[in-house]
């Protein structure tokens, strides 16, 4: 994607090979600000405070942050310490778990000598194959945009749900791939945006990118989504997903399944964007196998905003002597769930849809 006439990828490689340099979201959208990663402590700094965010970045991120731990340190130690400090960092996002099991597989085997050179060669591909996972999902999610298009006049009207842009991958995004695919073919679509508490990653990121492709949108609370559907200002909401477990359930951002609610009850077409490392074969009931992450009360007790003299600023919301309780996930439940976008096509959220759509993976 663009910013501005460059294109950027969310991750990549400093002009040395070896600097690792990413977007620091939490800056967005009123600074662009690109941090380097030099050490594995920084990686995991960055994954933990939420530099980068969604999984399957988390998941490019601490490969690369595999290998900036081999260029310091290749030995068995260094591995298994690297792999540790990584799987600490976010606990909910599969990807991340996908990709340091599959780092450690490739540099398992090896002499420390040849670990950081592999490191980085499985890294750059892990990316790379998310950016083509990307690209086909948008694909086959712009049939469903295109068959809307030809049921109405006027732009399709698609609600989303927190981030999950090209910011959230490598590039193209989950369920933003479909709409800059329609966008592409000069479909007409408006996205509604939601703000998405307590981080706000829908008014930071969703609407940064959509205002940066000049593609129509609205910045809507996290409550509107329902009383939209009800007056048939919605044609569908596409989401993206952190975890998916085997039989079709899925864990996204907080507030994703009342969305999935009101959609169900208003007839609205539910769809989730679904790389496939982020499905966890080995859980089959997600409200009672995938663990929630429960992050600081703070994210909810203040906000960032630009005040009018320019400057950004971090404000309390809520009174001093009230803590804040903050889960940061939810999940839906298959039943509620139109389709899976995959990069192998749209399948329904059953497990024996994504079982006949993934043979090879379900021995996971």
């Amino acid at each position: 994607m663009k910013v501005g006439s460059r294109h950027y990828r969310s991750i990549w490689l400093g002009a040395d090979g070896r600097t690792v340099q990413i977007i620091d979201q939490t800056r967005l959208p009123h600074e662009f600000v690109v941090v380097d990663l030099t050490t594995l402590d920084q990686a995991a700094v960055a994954i933990r405070d939420m530099w980068v965010r969604g999984a399957p970045l988390i998941g490019a991120t601490a490969a690369y942050g595999m290998a900036l731990a081999m260029a310091a340190d290749p030995s068995d130690a260094g591995l298994a310490r690297a792999h540790d400090v990584l799987y600490a960092t976010r606990p909910t996002a599969v990807n991340l778990r996908w990709a340091l099991d599959e780092m450690r597989r490739v540099m398992a085997p090896l002499p420390p000598s040849e670990r950081t050179a592999a490191a980085y060669a499985r890294a750059a591909e892990i990316c790379d194959e998310d950016v083509e996972i990307n690209r086909r999902i948008g694909a086959h999610g712009l049939s469903l945009i295109q068959e809307m298009a030809a049921r109405k006049d006027g732009p399709v009207n698609i609600l989303t749900h927190c981030n999950a842009g090209w910011l959230a991958t490598v590039d193209w995004g989950t369920a933003t791939s479909p709409i800059y695919h329609a966008v592409q073919q000069g479909i007409a679509v408006h996205v509604w945006v939601d703000e998405t508490r307590p981080r706000n990653q829908g008014a930071h990121l969703t609407a940064w990118e959509m205002a940066s492709h000049g593609i129509p949108h609205h910045l809507i609370t996290d409550n509107a989504g329902g009383h939209l559907m009800q007056h048939g200002q919605v044609d569908m909401v596409i989401v993206g997903t952190d975890r998916t477990t085997a039989s079709g359930d899925v864990c996204n951002k907080i507030g994703t399944y009342l969305k999935a609610l009101a959609a169900k009850d208003n007839g609205v077409p539910f769809y989730v964007a679904l790389p496939s490392p982020t499905i966890d074969w080995r859980v089959h009931d997600g409200v009672r196998e995938i663990p929630i992450e429960e992050r600081s009360g703070d994210e909810v007790s203040f906000v960032q905003g630009k005040l009018a003299d320019g400057s950004v600023t971090r404000l309390r919301i809520s009174p001093e002597a009230t803590p804040g309780a903050n889960p940061a996930f939810d999940v839906t439940p298959a039943r509620l769930i139109t389709g899976l976008i995959t990069e192998r096509g749209v399948v329904a959220a059953t497990a024996a849809g994504l079982a006949a759509m993934f043979p090879d993976r379900t021995g996971g």
